[in-house]
């Protein structure tokens, strides 16, 4: 199969912040110098120019599909390494402290849940088609921070988290925990990259009249996009609470911004910026970068005080996979080549029929927030029904769902007699699209979640106590959609 390549509609972004780098070296020299910059010298920060394939309007949607990737995989990269940290036989002494780490983390990926959002909330604002996908193994995109991979919470795996949102000013600088990270991560990847160049143009272009013109901006779809008071659910100014470890432990501020004109665009993307790299640390919201790298310290602390012994997580697979018995018939017969990113198949009957719904509410997750753009609260009114309104609270309710199917996929081997746990494998659908029309799009919910009935069927006759009391919790509530979904139609 031959991949599709985007790496050189980038590339101009990558040879002007090599420029913009070279031309901040040279002036700080010539300031420190007592020179003034000779003319014809390189100047920082000079405009970008757009690739002739494109205008400008069309240039920024695909960055913004791109971020909007970027922010996909990130959150589920966060999430996986969440839902693994729980090793039962981490020593009393570190249990609290492991826990603030896993609310810490999982309230990353809530942000990143937000940016996500914002990002579409700038797309449908500027009339540009919506991007609900991700990439499994993106790597032709040169601003994705590694290679996807769903692995185990380590210091390792860390170490590319704090590199993914780090300021590049960071990485170039003398911090000798700056250079721990970067060559950790290059250990396993060979070239690591940062978004900071990614967002730097997109708010240069996005600001610039003559790249996007003022009419490109429709206030009138305002009623279609995210809100902060329908997603937000009080995460702001820590009104969730704290999570311990001071500031860092605070409750997660989930950005979501509906967005009207030029410059609601290109604050809602500056604050997005902001929250993942930001470098001063401010008593009430440290960024990404700087929650991380406290967890990166006080980890190896742990590791120091036990010997390199210290190990918060379980057990898990790394990018785990559903096998089946055609498998390795397919890998015999194809010329494909294999991935070369390790990957852990999941061969135990029942594990798989808990990952296959997981996938199922993934993706049904992913149909109720794209449908959410599509309707808003004056238009599509049903008796007493809001069908806005209810995708907008199903979807909140998979995400639940999510967290508890992954707390009990973690404690399910891969194999028979094996010890190294599933994992959710967050099975990338074959389609992020949503049919057109109204009906058309509830009868997609609808197959989804009498889908999932089928599985949830099978996976009762293993009679599982503990497992029983959330499946028929799970079916009581499906029972309950889809009778709401009937009463729209």
């Amino acid at each position: 199969m031959n991949y599709t390549r985007r790496d050189r509609f980038i590339a101009p972004i990558l040879e002007w912040a090599k420029a913009n780098k070279e031309a901040e070296v040279l002036q700080l020299r010539l300031l420190k110098s007592g020179k003034s910059a000779l003319k014809g010298e390189a100047v920082a920060d000079k405009k970008f120019v757009i690739p002739d394939e494109f205008n400008g309007k069309d240039y920024i949607t695909m960055l913004l599909h791109v971020d909007a990737e970027i922010e996909h995989g990130l959150m589920l990269q966060y999430l996986y390494a969440a839902y693994s940290i729980g090793n039962p036989d981490l020593p009393e002494k570190y249990q609290q402290k492991v826990a603030t780490w896993k609310n810490i983390i999982t309230g990353i990926a809530k942000e990143e849940m937000g940016h996500f959002i914002s990002v579409q909330n700038v797309l449908k604002v500027i009339g540009a088609p919506l991007n609900f996908g991700r990439e499994s193994y993106p790597w032709d995109i040169p601003f994705y921070p590694f290679p996807f991979a769903l692995e185990k919470f380590s210091l390792n795996s860390l170490a590319k988290y704090v590199y993914a949102e780090a300021p590049q000013s960071w990485l170039d600088s003398n911090d000798p925990l700056a250079k721990e990270v970067t060559d950790l991560v290059k250990a396993s990847t060979s070239d690591p990259h940062t978004v900071g160049a990614l967002f730097k143009i997109l708010l240069q272009l996005i600001q610039d009249p003559d790249v996007i013109s003022d009419e490109t901006f429709m206030a009138n779809t305002y009623p279609y996009q995210a809100k902060f008071d329908e997603w937000g659910r009080g995460y702001v100014g820590g009104q969730r609470g704290s999570a311990g470890a001071g500031v860092y432990g605070k409750s997660p501020d989930v950005l979501v911004a509906p967005l009207m004109c030029r410059d609601d665009a290109y604050g809602a993307l500056n604050e997005i910026a902001e929250q993942g790299e930001g470098e001063d640390v401010d008593t009430k919201t440290p960024s990404h970068f700087e929650r991380f790298l406290f967890i990166f310290k006080e980890y190896k602390l742990f590791l120091k005080e036990t010997n390199n012994t210290f190990d918060p997580s379980r057990n898990v697979a790394t990018n785990p996979y559903i096998s089946s018995e055609s498998d390795a018939d397919i890998s015999s017969s194809t010329n494909e080549p294999a991935l070369e990113l390790e990957s852990d198949a999941i061969t135990k009957p029942e594990t798989i029929l808990w990952c296959k719904l997981f996938d199922i509410r993934y993706r049904l997750l992913l149909n109720f927030l794209n449908h959410s753009f599509a309707l808003d609260n004056g238009l599509n009114q049903s008796g007493a029904y809001t069908p806005r309104g209810m995708v907008i609270n199903s979807t909140f309710g998979e995400m639940y769902n999510l967290r508890s199917l992954a707390t009990v996929i973690v404690q399910k081997p891969i194999a028979e007699g094996s010890s190294i746990m599933a994992g959710p494998p967050f099975t990338a659908p074959y389609t992020f699209d949503l049919p057109i029309g109204e009906l058309n799009r509830w009868k997609t919910h609808k197959d989804l979640i009498i889908a999932s009935g089928n599985i949830i069927e099978d996976l009762k006759k293993y009679k599982n106590q503990a497992d029983l009391q959330f499946l028929n919790a799970l079916h009581e509530t499906d029972q309950q959609l889809l009778h709401s979904i009937e009463n729209l139609q």
